[in-house]
């Protein structure tokens, strides 16, 4: 039988707090539980004047942050709307049912005249990070590194172009100081510093609408302005360090700086598990050197089919020089800025060589192998990828 609700209670009268209202198993009881907000009030009182009208209370503030990114709403102002009728919210901020709730521009001005540019979020962050660790929940040994982009709120069609400088990466006053130093081993002059200063300037789209985004090329058919998110997490999926870049900022260049922010935050790890976008000499070199093992997957080799692959050209290290299937040698010729060292072959020889056809299609007939200063490195990395361990901790990666 169907039943029509006759009575209204809409208007009726109850005796009850908002402790009442929120469910004993809800998220905001179980973070209100781990989490004492009240280390927040030193870390931001320099922020604040001793004067002047009394704010709105910091650790509210924060909070409404929590709420947002906890239960995926999209901005600050939904989150003000949620606040103004979620009970379990409300709890959670301490207010009672008739609290006036901050104004969502409130909000937006204390973080534009207070948290801008300071590194309070990131603090806060590591001061949980530590409360984890404290627990014991924590595996820090072994670290995963990732990135995604997330698009940014911009038309692609809006932009303007602009040259600007490149970004400088982590590795590379190391790397102009060896390969001078490698050109110096090997009869070259080094590079003056000014020839590494005149190539630093590119041309970009920057977005009219959010120019801190990056333009972002996947393929044809995906082209975006974006912003990427590097993170790195523990075995267990916690979360051990975090940077956004502008979209179009390689993965590989932030390898290295995700890293060192873990050492000083966290603990040195003893492996970094990562995709093929970190396969690079550079993060070899940066990892073995400090005695962190690289943990890196298979990658194809690009050569054109039916030519010879780089790994069938055999490196001698005592003449510095490659052998070539047929025999020859490919002798040093230069270290480029890029720190490539390179190899070529001789045209005499080759123009009659029967393997000239699956060699090279140069109409010199010159074979060119390209090695960087740091490709021992990357050979390490590529030797330690076949050990059982190495295996076992990239097959968590899938899982983090």
């Amino acid at each position: 039988m169907m039943t029509k609700n006759q009575i209204n209670e809409r208007e009726q009268f109850e005796m009850l707090t908002i402790e009442q209202l929120v469910p004993q198993d809800h998220l905001v009881r179980k973070l209100d539980a781990a989490i004492d907000f009240k280390f927040i009030y030193p870390l931001v009182e320099h922020l604040y004047s001793a004067v002047g009208r009394p704010s709105i209370d910091p650790v509210v503030l924060f909070k409404m942050t929590f709420i947002q990114y906890t239960f995926g709403i999209r901005s600050m102002r939904q989150t003000i709307k949620e606040i103004e009728t979620n009970m379990a919210y409300r709890w959670f901020l301490g207010f009672g049912f008739h609290t006036e709730i901050p104004h969502f521009s409130t909000f937006g001005k204390n973080y534009e005249r207070r948290f801008q540019d300071t590194d309070i979020f990131e603090q806060i962050f590591y001061r949980i990070l530590k409360e984890i660790m404290d627990c014991g929940l924590l595996s820090e040994d072994h670290i995963f590194i990732d990135s995604t982009h997330v698009k940014a709120s911009a038309n692609k069609r809006k932009y303007d172009k602009k040259l600007v400088r490149k970004e400088t990466r982590a590795y590379e006053a190391k790397l102009q100081e060896e390969l001078n130093i490698d050109r110096e081993e090997n009869g070259k002059k080094p590079f003056p510093p000014e020839k590494f200063e005149n190539d630093e300037m590119k041309e970009i789209k920057e977005s009219t609408t959010d120019p801190e985004s990056g333009y972002y090329v996947k393929d044809e058919r995906t082209k975006q302005f974006a912003y990427s998110f590097h993170a790195a997490t523990d075995e267990r999926g916690f979360v051990l360090g975090a940077i956004v870049t502008p979209g179009n900022v390689h993965d590989s260049h932030m390898l290295q700086p995700l890293v060192e922010k873990i050492i000083e935050h966290v603990g040195k790890p003893v492996a970094v598990a990562a995709d093929a976008a970190y396969k690079t000499p550079a993060i070899a070199n940066f990892l073995l050197e400090n005695q962190m093992l690289p943990v890196l997957p298979y990658t194809r080799p690009k050569t054109k089919e039916g030519f010879f692959r780089k790994h069938e050209y055999v490196y001698d290290e005592y003449l510095n020089a490659y052998i070539c299937p047929n025999n020859q040698l490919l002798k040093y010729t230069t270290t480029t800025k890029e720190g490539y060292r390179q190899y070529k072959s001789n045209p005499t020889v080759c123009k009659n060589c029967p393997f000239l056809s699956q060699c090279t299609e140069n109409k010199n007939h010159i074979k060119l192998i390209q090695r960087h200063i740091w490709e021992g490195y990357l050979e390490e990395a590529e030797h330690l990828r076949h050990h059982f361990e190495v295996k076992e901790i990239y097959a968590k990666r899938k899982e983090t």
